[in-house]
């Protein structure tokens, strides 16, 4: 049986880093579910494509084709969006987008297909809800908001991405606010899932913490 390590939590808690260490430690495949959101909300942007128009935004995620490939690099239908996905207009739209059922239905309904035929890191906000409810190694990370605005302002800095500490600041409440109140798939805990809250953690210590439970439940 395959086996889905699923790593929940809000935005800028780590997941992503701390996912890609663990996916390569235990040889798995690594997939960065909240990247699949960005590129739909990068692709709509590019194309002024209402978000709103279901119409035309049906005819649009037919029409996408995401890969990932080596050094975590991430394509649209061939072209690099890598850094796109990660602009500003992205950042302030994508909980919206995530948040429409259409959208959700096609990227989850793909992000199943993986869960269930791979070895797999996923992170996102509703895996262990939602897309993998049936892995034994679910986590829920947790951190200061203060905490989160300094990491993603070193992580934009160190990407060439001009911002602001207030604006992210800002962007980050808001997508705390669109996950945890959407109507469908929200941003919730797992029953079963650990909390780690990495305000005061390393990356490493978060790996650690995490691998340390996965290998107790094995040892069972």
């Amino acid at each position: 049986m395959v086996d889905c390590i699923a790593i929940d939590g809000v935005s800028s808690s780590g997941k992503s880093t701390v996912s890609k260490i663990i996916a390569k430690k235990l040889n798995y495949m690594y997939l960065d579910t909240g990247a699949m959101y960005r590129v739909v909300t990068a692709y709509c942007l590019k194309n002024k494509i209402d978000f709103y128009d279901i119409k035309k935004l049906q005819q649009a995620i037919a029409n996408i084709n995401i890969e990932f490939k080596k050094n975590s690099l991430v394509y649209c239908n061939g072209k690099n969006f890598t850094n796109i996905i990660r602009e500003k207009e992205v950042c302030d739209k994508v909980s919206i987008v995530s948040s429409i059922q259409i959208v959700r239905e096609f990227l989850v309904k793909k992000q199943k297909e993986i869960a269930y035929k791979f070895d797999v890191v996923m992170d996102g906000r509703d895996i262990g809800t939602n897309v993998a409810p049936f892995s034994k190694n679910k986590f829920f990370l947790v951190c200061d908001l203060s905490e989160r605005v300094k990491r993603r302002y070193k992580e934009n800095l160190q990407k060439n991405i001009k911002c602001c500490l207030k604006d992210i600041e800002q962007n980050l409440k808001e997508r705390d606010f669109i996950d945890q109140t959407r109507k469908i798939n929200p941003l919730k805990k797992a029953l079963d899932a650990i909390e780690i809250d990495t305000t005061f953690l390393t990356i490493e210590e978060v790996v650690n913490l995490i691998l340390d439970e996965i290998n107790k439940k094995r040892a069972k």
